[in-house]
């Protein structure tokens, strides 16, 4: 591993080789395979403040912790995130994967994002359009994905709080504070995830898949109780919903197993290898398209030997 505390550091470093790979906190890649190249860790720190008539204006390194930043906010008034609490990484990788949960966006805070093109070295800032956030997806995992390092992240938080409780467990709570909610957030996240310190994982192993409208209501006809959440381009469907239905909760391959209370998890057992994993969520996926016609994407990065691989 090779951690660095600048940008010119980080260049000098990844030239030298062809073969590098940069990584947030890890807890969203799962190496495969021994990874013959550089691996980079972000250690750049800092948080700036400011503000304005109607946000909290922050400049944030990107090798800053992901809960650490919402913690730190939430202790100093500065309100909005509390939905996203508890999610692993790094800062700077939040914006690269448009980090989510229980309703809301990483997205939806981000000003601009600061980065270098790692070849180049010159210095570019992107507003909040050109990162082309969508659904755990942006530029940076399309057009600019290895191209870049993303230095900082500017956020803009709301001075006026409006809770965001419509998703989950969350829609119970009755005008709830902004520790509320993250309280219950975090402990949602800690009753149905595993820890990864306990039992090895990589958090949400499959996105949740996206289908059209005229799509949900064919699948509606034949299983009644499917779920579905109606987003700007169709209707969202929980993944670990669709796995639990064609029976994967608690199965096994060689040491890869599906969790047995949350099914979108894959853990090891210990004793898994990379080509288990790989089994595994092929036949999940192939399982899912052949029963319900929906192509499940990975959430997780998997690497090989020479970087990153696709199911």
């Amino acid at each position: 591993m090779i951690s660095f505390s600048s940008p010119e550091l980080f260049r000098a470093r990844w030239l030298q080789s062809d073969t590098n790979y940069l990584l947030g906190g890890g807890s969203n890649t799962l190496f495969l395979e021994d990874f013959d190249g550089q691996v980079f860790i972000n250690e750049m720190r800092g948080i700036e403040h400011a503000e304005s008539d109607t946000h909290h204006l922050l400049r944030v390194a990107g090798g800053e912790n992901w809960h650490a930043l919402v913690t730190y906010c939430l202790d100093k008034g500065w309100y909005g995130m509390e939905n996203l609490a508890l999610i692993p990484g790094s800062v700077g990788a939040s914006p690269i994967q448009n980090i989510g949960a229980y309703g809301v966006e990483v997205g939806q805070f981000i000003a601009s994002v600061e980065l270098i093109d790692i070849q180049s070295g010159k210095a570019t800032t992107l507003n909040n359009s050109e990162c082309e956030f969508g659904y755990r997806d942006s530029v940076f995992k399309k057009a600019l994905a290895g191209k870049t390092l993303i230095t900082h992240v500017n956020f803009a938080l709301p001075k006026t709080y409006s809770p965001v409780v419509s998703y989950g467990e969350l829609a119970a709570l009755d005008n709830p504070t902004a520790q509320q909610v993250y309280d219950t957030v975090i402990a949602v996240r800690k009753s149905k995830l595993p820890d990864p310190d306990e039992l090895g994982n990589a958090g949400s192993f499959f996105k949740n898949p996206v289908v059209s409208v005229s799509h949900f209501e064919r699948l509606k006809k034949a299983a009644s109780t499917i779920p579905g959440f109606v987003v700007d381009n169709g209707v969202k469907i929980p993944a670990a919903w669709l796995i639990d239905q064609c029976g994967f909760k608690g199965k096994t391959e060689g040491g890869v197993r599906c969790h047995i209370t949350q099914p979108l998890v894959l853990t090891n057992t210990g004793e898994a290898v990379g080509n288990d994993v790989v089994k595994l969520a092929r036949s999940i996926m192939d399982t899912v398209r052949e029963r319900y016609d929906i192509a499940l994407e990975a959430e997780v990065r998997l690497v090989g030997r020479n970087g990153v691989i696709n199911l």
